[in-house]
């Protein structure tokens, strides 16, 4: 068949550009370009022209429940397209920046409904407004002051008595970027309230806590979820994240006015030699995006009016992120930013504000300059080491928006630790008590050591064997022996969830000959994850040293396995400290002086102490409830309504009030159920209490 050479047929395929990024005829740092389609390029002209290419043509991803629902969703749809940026008499100016952080705390269920891990605890709730009216947050370092729409002076606590049927409540912080201009706070955040509710269409419950405790002071606003007709208040999510935001911009901007182009560059040379994610990484990112592969700040390339106006201010950055390996210039005025650049920057931005708020907590008490930045510890999910130390501050952890707390402890070892845990835990601590975080208590159990001494050499624990030997011991002292057994088999399951014992059936338990190092170790990563902290003692050092009761200072004198001291910081006051105790002591009869600083007391010495100081504080508290004293003896029962917990520098305890008589007794974590209560028990010799509390029954170990 006869063929024409020139008959051909044309087939059009996609629009592509399959050319690579190529400087000087090569392939830069062996990357790259990716064949970019034709609705690439457009979308890489919308990113350079500082439009979103995932809304065109009605292309971006649907609004759902939390964005476009909820009252202000009309309002946020229209702020969202509103730009910052405006030009009058050909200068450029903005409206002024503000941060908005904001959280929607679930605190009940629907009808109904399950009661999730993800509902807020009242106990959560009331422990968050203390720590937003805590000291120090003022501008005179004072407690910070709740207030309203129509109070300088609110009643927090009927706030929240207020919401707790509420299904939620919102919490906003609001900082304006120049807030130390701001002449009234309070009145920047009652208009800002008055015109929510406008956008809203209710009335809203609100109070809020002005904070001057950091580098920028802010606002924390909270909201009950409440219309003024009595329903629950839902807040599109749109607006929230964006419409508060606009508001706040309006106020703040009123009142300081709009924000040239050249005072923002001054403010964006603050930013970069900053060892956190900045205002400059954005642009740089977003300029690499919109190119798909770099940051072209060469001056004869299209950019942005604001990148070209910062351009200089860029490059700085940039070559500082070069510096901490964050970025690489692959040709003069072309950079790659990697990929992990944000996170880490903003981890770098987190580490600082610790270490801004522990210098605060030392300056507070006149240690900055005696404490080195060097022997700072920030413990991040968990805590790598036990902890023992005075409490310098307490506060909310994070960005102050949940309910977890901070700690920043003065430490035996020499060295300043922060800290966040759960607030349940932490709940009784206070500045300026000395604890022990993440150590448990010293020493094996005495269930283990019980568990191993039954086990014998062949290393086999019977329960009935135990049982055997218990009914003569603890039936004398009142207790129940099948409950006092059941509680080391309790420990026994524990330890083989575990991996350290076998179970072997009902009455056999293969036990290691190691299994008090290995409970101490079971307990120790158990203390670290659960963030335990235990009050040592709730006075400071000064205040023991001639106190007329038992002390942790008397405690570790006393103690065989005392805890290691460092010769610097915290611990060598506390070595002092020991040095002086000792010599109270011997002043007041309770010890014999040997010489070099060496004492000889009786083995019973923090027990006779620790009687005193109940004694003591025993008759005060029942003078003051009009009741008699009556002191718990060894095998008698202990009954009466528990209406509370009092702190000696002995430790905690609970007080029983029977009507006519009144007693106190070591406090045990178990007993806060319990509180408003009648509790019954049995004193055991050592001066604790075999609790009957419903069905767990049993010794206290």
């Amino acid at each position: 068949m006869a063929r024409d050479d020139d008959d051909f047929r044309l087939r059009p395929g996609k629009i592509r550009d399959r050319g690579s990024a190529r400087i000087g005829g090569r392939h830069v740092g062996g990357v790259r370009a990716r064949p970019t389609s034709f609705a690439g390029q457009v979308q890489q002209a919308v990113r350079r022209a500082g439009g979103d290419p995932s809304r065109l043509n009605g292309t971006g991803k649907e609004s759902g429940r939390f964005n476009a629902r909820g009252r202000g969703a009309a309002v946020a749809a229209a702020l969202k397209s509103r730009s910052a940026w405006s030009r009058h008499g050909g200068v450029r100016t903005r409206s002024r920046r503000v941060a908005v952080k904001a959280r929607v705390v679930k605190l009940n269920p629907q009808r109904g409904a399950a009661r999730g891990r993800q509902f807020v605890s009242a106990k959560a709730i009331d422990a968050h407004l203390r720590y937003l009216q805590r000291d120090g947050v003022t501008k005179d370092g004072e407690r910070g002051q709740v207030y309203s729409a129509s109070r300088d002076a609110e009643d927090g606590r009927a706030f929240v008595e207020r919401g707790r049927e509420d299904r939620h409540q919102f919490r906003f912080i609001v900082s304006a970027e120049e807030g130390v201009e701001l002449s009234d706070p309070r009145a920047t955040t009652r208009e800002l309230m008055k015109q929510m509710e406008a956008d809203l269409g209710t009335r809203l419950d609100w109070i809020a806590v002005d904070h001057h405790n950091t580098g920028h002071p802010h606002t924390h606003i909270i909201v009950r979820s409440m219309t003024d007709d009595g329903k629950t208040l839902n807040i599109a999510g749109d607006y929230i994240a964006y419409g508060i935001r606009e508001r706040v911009s309006e106020v703040v901007t009123r009142e300081l006015g709009r924000q040239t182009e050249q005072e923002l560059s001054r403010s964006l040379e603050r930013e970069i030699d900053a060892d956190r994610f900045t205002r400059l990484d954005r642009m740089l990112i977003a300029e690499q995006r919109s190119r798909n592969e770099f940051a072209d700040l060469r001056p004869d390339r299209e950019m942005l009016d604001s990148l070209r106006q910062n351009r200089a201010l860029l490059i700085q950055r940039a070559r500082k992120l070069e510096r901490m390996g964050l970025a690489t210039e692959v040709e003069p005025g072309r950079w790659t930013v990697l990929p992990r650049t944000e996170p880490v920057l903003r981890e770098l931005g987190e580490r600082g504000d610790i270490i801004k708020t522990m210098h605060r907590a030392l300056e507070r008490e006149g240690l900055a300059d005696a404490r080195s930045i060097a022997g700072y510890v920030l413990h991040r999910k968990k805590m790598t080491e036990p902890i023992v130390g005075r409490v310098l501050d307490k506060g909310l952890g994070g960005d102050e928006m949940g309910e977890r707390l901070r700690l920043v402890i003065d430490g035996v070892d020499g060295r300043v630790h922060h800290l966040e845990m759960d607030p349940v835990r932490a709940e009784d601590v206070q500045r300026g008590m000395i604890v022990a975080a993440g150590s448990g208590q010293a020493g094996p159990r005495p269930s283990d050591r019980n568990i191993l001494a039954i086990a014998g050499k062949e290393g086999i624990y019977r329960p009935s064997a135990h049982l055997e030997q218990a009914v003569g011991t603890v039936d004398r002292l009142g207790g129940d022996p099948a409950a006092y057994v059941r509680s080391h088999v309790r420990r026994l399951e524990a330890l083989r969830r575990a991996g350290h014992v076998e179970r072997i059936d009902a009455d056999q338990w293969r036990v290691p000959a190691d299994l008090l190092e290995r409970g101490q170790a079971y307990d120790l990563a158990r203390d670290r994850t659960m963030g335990r902290i235990t009050v040592l003692s709730p006075t400071g050092l000064e205040q023991q040293i001639g106190h007329d009761g038992a002390t942790w200072l008397d405690r570790e004198l006393a103690s065989r396995q005392r805890t290691v001291l460092a010769d610097d910081g915290f611990g060598r006051e506390v070595t002092a400290a020991l040095a002086k105790r000792r010599r109270w002591l011997a002043d007041k009869g309770y010890a014999t002086d040997l010489g070099d600083g060496r004492i000889r007391a009786s083995k019973d010495l923090v027990q006779r102490l620790e009687a005193r100081d109940i004694e003591r504080a025993g008759r005060a508290l029942a003078a003051q409830r009009g009741r008699e004293w009556r002191p718990t003896v060894p095998g008698n029962h202990v009954s009466g309504r528990l209406v509370g917990s009092t702190q000696l520098s002995s430790g905690g305890f609970a007080m029983i009030d029977d009507g006519l008589g009144f007693s106190l007794v070591p406090w045990r974590p178990a007993l806060e159920q319990h509180v408003g209560r009648v509790v019954s028990g049995v004193a055991l010799p050592d001066g604790d209490v075999n609790w009957s509390l419903g069905r767990k029954r049993g010794l206290a170990l």
